[in-house]
């Protein structure tokens, strides 16, 4: 986990003051932030935002808070989204969670809530991460296996008993036995279990 210095945050809202006052109390407490007048002028960014935490106001003209969310999504942008309301919204920010949002904090807020929605999302954006490294190191083990090991790590993935497993692939129990005993050689692995690990990991279950 990074400390607050190294931590980002997108700051989108239409108003100036709000821009100045939470900037100023995110920068003061270590954070790094990058402001946008607009949801349309954080989409004109998404290709290339940093990586770390959207603080998004609920309220804005042109597109709103959900509107900018969803939009975000299907830019494939997955960053933890924190909503900012105001009085009266809150069955607009359950939906935003609904939708994905880490947390709403209600303005005025103070310090200390707005930071700790900061930290839940700051952890998610770790976790993810930690998910993300597990599927690449899971997908290169894989590389190592052969088309028909490969093959028959499938069926045990499914379930499938060896002989069934011969059967669909057109090959002798004892030749299965010999690609699951090479599988997990090769995968460094000495139980099922741990290659069933790997196989669900590089598919992102």
């Amino acid at each position: 986990m990074s400390d607050a210095g190294e931590r980002l945050v997108h700051l989108v809202d239409d108003d100036a003051a709000i821009r100045r006052s939470v900037g100023f109390m995110l920068k003061t407490s270590g954070y790094r932030v990058e402001s946008y007048e607009s949801g349309i002028d954080v989409l004109k960014n998404s290709s290339h935002l940093g990586e770390g935490c959207i603080l998004l106001d609920i309220r804005m003209p042109g597109m709103d808070g959900l509107e900018v969310q969803e939009a975000l999504q299907q830019k494939g942008v997955s960053l933890p989204v924190i909503i900012m309301t105001g009085h009266g919204d809150v069955n607009l920010a359950v939906r935003a969670m609904k939708a994905g949002a880490v947390d709403f904090i209600e303005k005025p807020f103070e310090k200390d809530a707005l930071l700790a929605s900061l930290e839940e999302g700051y952890r998610r954006l770790s976790r993810k991460e930690a998910t993300q490294d597990r599927i690449r190191d899971a997908s290169v083990r894989l590389e190592a296996l052969t088309p028909r090991e490969r093959d028959v790590l499938d069926g045990l993935a499914q379930g499938l008993p060896n002989k069934t497993i011969a059967y669909d692939l057109g090959i002798s129990p004892r030749t299965v036995e010999i690609h699951r005993a090479n599988l997990m050689t090769k995968l460094g692995v000495r139980s099922l279990s741990e290659a069933l690990r790997i196989a669900f990991a590089a598919k992102g279950e």
